[in-house]
């Protein structure tokens, strides 16, 4: 694929919910930096983990869109994943119904209040395995979709074709821990010695989840209150030129408390061919230190597995960036 190609098909950057709690000021602080020096098209704001976590930032909200949308973001909402309480319910159905920003449905229930037609989108917790989920979601108004971060490149580029024709946006997850499942019990309560209900915030503790070991010592897991992340951190930087080939048009970053905006530097420079895949590789250890990479999903792989980019068609290597 010729630089020119890749520039004319400019794949975005989106900055996907924070998954985990952090206080408000660190909160705010995140957010203020992205809107001034990140370089990603698309950040959303929301809990999608837990709802008991979402009042200590939600009169921050409004402030930090603006600001966003002052740096030339666009911002969407991001819904609950787990929606069961009639608090929850109330909470997605206001949510739904904000005028000023486009939704992301985590919980497949939030189409109830959604008027149809209106234009929204689907965040990667939502089960999308299939052309016809996809058709039945765009003539519902969904206008981009993040798919499953358990799909293989396999899987992924039919559906790509698909979102394609349907005039949808097609987003990989492609850094972070992976989300995996949810459970109506909260982890971080019952290794505190408390209930989901009294939890005290102890995820709080945890600003990139709790590592999870087995009982030999071995990697394996995290957790973070009611939700099972992967130990390894999703790291698709040395395969953007297969996505692209694959029909990719958005690639999804998750909030960790290392160096984000060196890390979307890192991606938007490579996806736009300025610097080569061992070097983007390079920085993205730099910027994370000591943590585990995988993309084995992406090969029909373990997840848990890292395969070193191989020959494919590549984006051409810029180094001077012209």
């Amino acid at each position: 694929m010729s630089q020119r190609v890749s520039k004319a098909k400019r794949v975005s950057l989106t900055m996907g919910p924070l998954l985990f709690h952090w206080s408000v000021e660190k909160w705010r602080d995140f957010y203020a930096r992205v809107a001034d020096e990140a370089p990603v098209d698309v950040v959303c704001l929301g809990e999608v983990v837990c709802s008991k976590r979402l009042p200590f930032y939600t009169d921050a909200i409004a402030e930090t869109a603006d600001r966003l949308q002052r740096g030339g973001k666009t911002v969407v909402l991001s819904g609950l994943s787990m929606v069961t309480l009639l608090r929850e319910r109330k909470d997605c159905a206001a949510l739904a119904c904000n005028e000023s920003f486009e939704v992301e449905v985590n919980d497949i229930s939030a189409l109830t209040y959604l008027n149809r037609g209106r234009s929204f989108r689907i965040g990667p917790l939502v089960n999308v395995y299939s052309n016809g989920t996809l058709e039945f979601l765009a003539n519902y108004g969904a206008s981009s979709v993040c798919l499953p971060p358990e799909l293989s490149i396999s899987a992924v580029e039919p559906l790509a074709r698909t979102a394609r024709a349907l005039g949808m946006n097609c987003e990989i997850w492609s850094f972070g821990r992976i989300p995996l499942a949810l459970s109506g019990r909260c982890y971080h309560a019952r290794l505190a010695g408390t209930t989901k209900d009294s939890c005290q915030f102890v995820c709080s503790r945890d600003s990139d989840g709790l590592d999870v070991r087995t009982t030999d010592g071995k990697e394996f897991l995290a957790i973070n209150g009611v939700q099972t992340l992967s130990h390894a951190y999703c790291n698709t930087i040395g395969d953007v030129d297969r996505l692209i080939a694959a029909g990719v048009t958005s690639l999804r970053l998750s909030p960790h408390s290392c160096d984000m905006i060196e890390i979307s530097q890192t991606f938007r420079n490579r996806l736009d061919g300025r610097i080569g895949s061992e070097e983007a590789l390079a920085r993205i250890g730099t910027a994370c230190g000591p943590v585990t990479f995988a993309n084995g999903f992406l090969f029909g792989e373990a997840g848990v597995e890292m395969t070193h980019p191989i020959s494919r068609p590549k984006i051409a290597d810029n180094p001077a960036g012209r």
